[in-house]
């Protein structure tokens, strides 16, 4: 669906198209008229395509990312998490064009014609890259808490939860949108080379390097987690193969006692002895307390 946000003749002396689930045609037809590169208008058809930014003779191209998560159990994937965003510009227009429908593309036209803050397509861009930016903070705010929630329920609960599942899909989230993020940096350099900084520029620098930090300490976080989660069921893993343990050793030496005296050879006083059975009983409570407080001496079992 193509429409036209603004013309020349307004309050702003560009034209400013926005295309919505485009059709070859209608492609076509723009490129045609605002004489695009064919490879361009190629790369705008593939929707797994990431960000990038390309200069040509009267046309600059860069694609984004916007995070919008498919209709499905655990998306964690850049294709499952984002949507794709391409924009044609020059000094006379700028083109929008995407697949699914992005509410910010009219506060962003509310909001720049008001104000009159985007009086050039390159501070159009800068505002457009700024809210494409934002739709990942607060995906990153609700994967801090999930982190914050996963290590309360390592540390305070009595049992280890079975959340590794649970932290693979966080990680590999995190690490998507960290990825699209950090590509990103190149379209945000290369689109605004030779222009001097302003202040929506430099919004839009500070919020690049916010939402950085905050998938590197989440993905930090997720690997320290994992890590920890490991070590805790290893450990319940050794308190378990530990009791096994102690168990064997005191009945390593019953058993060998039992073995003796199961023998019955004829020459074993002991068999026809009134005291034999008891005796043979009494030694093992004896060699069964010697090990007992032997382990008590080393520390190795608790009162």
């Amino acid at each position: 669906m193509k429409e036209i946000l603004a013309t020349a003749d307004s309050v702003i002396p560009f034209t400013w198209i926005d295309i919505t689930q485009p059709s070859i045609e209608e492609l076509t037809l723009i490129a045609n008229e605002f004489n695009l590169h064919e490879y361009t208008v190629r790369d705008c058809l593939e929707p797994d395509h990431l960000p990038k930014f390309e200069l040509f003779e009267t046309t600059k191209f860069l694609i984004s990312r916007v995070y919008a998560p498919k209709n499905q159990p655990n998306p964690h994937t850049i294709q499952e998490l984002t949507s794709k965003i391409a924009i044609f510009y020059n000094d006379n227009f700028i083109i929008t064009i995407h697949r699914q429908p992005l509410p910010f593309i009219h506060a962003v036209k509310d909001q720049c014609f008001e104000d009159k803050t985007c009086s050039t397509p390159n501070a159009l861009v800068t505002n457009i890259l700024w809210n494409s930016l934002h739709t990942y903070e607060l995906p990153a705010l609700e994967l801090g808490n999930k982190i914050d929630y996963y290590e309360e329920e390592m540390f305070l609960k009595n049992h280890i939860p079975n959340i590794q599942r649970s932290l693979y899909f966080l990680k590999r989230k995190a690490a998507s949108c960290k990825k699209v993020i950090h590509l990103t940096t190149d379209v945000i350099n290369s689109s605004h080379l030779g222009i001097k900084k302003n202040p929506s520029l430099q919004n839009l620098l500070d919020l690049h390097l916010k939402l950085m930090t905050q998938y590197d300490q989440i993905m930090e976080d997720a690997n320290t987690l994992l890590n920890i989660y490991i070590a805790l069921a290893s450990q319940k893993t050794n308190e378990v193969v530990k009791i096994l343990t102690i168990f064997s050793v005191f009945f390593m030496p019953l058993t060998f006692i039992v073995g003796i005296y199961g023998m019955n050879f004829d020459y074993m006083p002991e068999l026809r002895s009134k005291w034999g059975y008891p005796g043979a009983i009494f030694l093992m409570i004896i060699v069964t307390l010697f090990i007992y407080y032997w382990f008590r001496h080393k520390k190795l079992i608790r009162k």
